[in-house]
């Protein structure tokens, strides 16, 4: 899996992209090489002011299944990655199921109609 991190001007903790690195390997590792690409864009509306406005979005390009997008507002680095790349990986989960079940909807309905004209099967 190759990730990029996007985090222009953001004051962040030196050891975030460990962690970053350590729960997006947990959340896709199960997909294998359905992952393509995985970007991570951090931002921080207030700056040093605090608050909830630490954004982390992160977003995933998989062979085979498109683009899925999860975004996460904070007020801690570290929990807003968290409950980001727990998003991206249901998000991926639903998406690969959703393709899954498309094309063995689609087989079934295939062999069905076969076996209505007395094909093989």
């Amino acid at each position: 899996m190759i990730w990029h991190l996007k985090d222009k001007g953001v004051r962040r903790p030196q050891d975030l992209p460990n962690h970053i690195e350590r729960r997006l390997r947990f959340a896709l590792a199960r997909f294998g090489s359905r992952i393509g690409k995985v970007f991570v864009f951090l931002q921080d509306h207030n700056g040093p002011k605090g608050g909830v406005d630490k954004l982390c979005r992160i977003l995933v390009k998989t062979h085979g299944c498109g683009v899925v997008v999860a975004t996460v507002a904070d007020s801690d680095w570290a929990a807003a990655v968290d409950r980001a790349t727990s998003r991206i990986g249901q998000a991926v989960a639903r998406q690969v199921d959703r393709i899954r079940d498309h094309h063995g909807a689609r087989r079934q309905r295939v062999t069905e109609k076969r076996l209505a004209w007395g094909g093989r099967r």
